[in-house]
């Protein structure tokens, strides 16, 4: 029993955290903290906060680091930390915590259509668990485009709670100040960025199993990164000074949403495997929804709740297709090997 419960609350625990993520970043954002500085600290306390678990977990036990190996870290960082979260967070300013989660189901169908050229995913029209990906693949993008392109009438209108700090802060609770093109367009070149990520990932878990420590080097070359464009973009001293929410902020976000969330993540990924570490990928929504609307007070519109469902059903039909095709594939290895020693008992 505990097996099974534990493993449940870490991956709700971990969920809220991200939810708390979208919130803690709209606020900032709201008060003035520009994204690309936000950005640049939250990889530096990452990057500081896994330097722990690396030293303890894995310095007696990691692999030699080659140059080969440190070339696909930096990719994971250029894509996965750096660009992927830099239009998270832009997006993220020019639209609504609700469109910014619902469009990170797409993330499946991403990964899933930029592994066919890398030959890591194959389409198979003719199987079930083919046919689910496609129009598992179809439906997400098609609530995607909803989400990016249609508003419509307010399903939900804005809540009674008062939260000072957030109504001082506000500066978006209207569609005057959502960008209903230039935000969706920007999360979802985040997903596609961060799908990247997941293809190079896999590369480096191969070549270089020790996760802390190439997490904390995919970080520590992200810190780079994005202090360099951060300096190159905001030219103002002034900005990157941080007040008493902003740190707070940088601190949430880096220890709790990287630091924390992964380590919890791997371990129910080791424990219970990534297919039932997906599937609680669409709460985030669900929580986002319900406190952007009762803390940010924000509108539920027509095209957000109907672009959300359509690619959380997307989302999880992506992830039936690949779970039934492991299980097929599982099936006939172990006919094969059954097969085998039939013969070998023969002879």
């Amino acid at each position: 029993m505990g097996n099974e419960v534990l493993p449940f609350l870490l991956m709700v625990t971990v969920q809220v955290g991200y939810a708390g993520m979208n919130i803690v970043g709209t606020l900032v954002m709201d008060a003035g903290m520009d994204p690309f500085v936000h950005i640049a600290y939250r990889q530096i306390i990452a990057t500081i906060s896994l330097v722990p678990f690396a030293y303890f977990f894995e310095w007696k036990t990691k692999p030699q680091l080659t140059s080969s190996i440190l070339f696909w870290i930096f990719l994971c960082s250029l894509s996965g930390l750096t660009a992927s979260q830099i239009a998270y967070f832009v997006g993220l300013k020019n639209s609504t915590p609700t469109i910014a989660c619902a469009l990170s189901n797409l993330i499946p169908a991403a990964t899933f259509l930029l592994a066919i050229p890398f030959g890591l995913e194959k389409v198979g029209f003719r199987s079930k668990s083919g046919q689910a990906k496609v129009w598992g693949t179809i439906i997400c993008v098609g609530g995607a485009m909803l989400l990016s392109l249609y508003h419509g009438p307010i399903v939900i209108g804005q809540s009674g709670i008062h939260w000072k700090f957030a109504e001082n802060t506000e500066k978006k609770n209207s569609t005057d100040h959502v960008n209903l093109i230039l935000g969706p367009l920007l999360l979802i070149v985040s997903t596609v960025s961060y799908s990247l990520w997941i293809i190079f990932q896999a590369r480096v878990s191969e070549k270089y199993a020790a996760p802390y420590t190439s997490t904390m080097l995919m970080c520590l070359m992200a810190s780079f990164q994005c202090v360099i464009i951060g300096v190159f973009v905001i030219h103002d001293k002034a900005a990157w000074f941080l007040d008493r929410m902003r740190t707070i902020a940088v601190l949430y976000n880096g220890i709790v949403c990287t630091a924390l969330g992964y380590c919890l993540t791997s371990w129910c990924i080791q424990r219970k495997g990534p297919l039932y570490v997906s599937v609680f990928y669409p709460l985030m929504l669900i929580i986002t929804a319900v406190l952007s609307w009762t803390l940010l007070r924000e509108k539920l519109y027509l095209g957000t709740v109907v672009g959300s469902f359509l690619t959380v059903v997307g989302f999880y039909g992506v992830l039936w297709g690949k779970d039934e095709e492991k299980s097929k594939s599982e099936t006939e290895n172990l006919e094969i090997k059954t097969d085998k020693l039939k013969q070998q008992g023969a002879k």
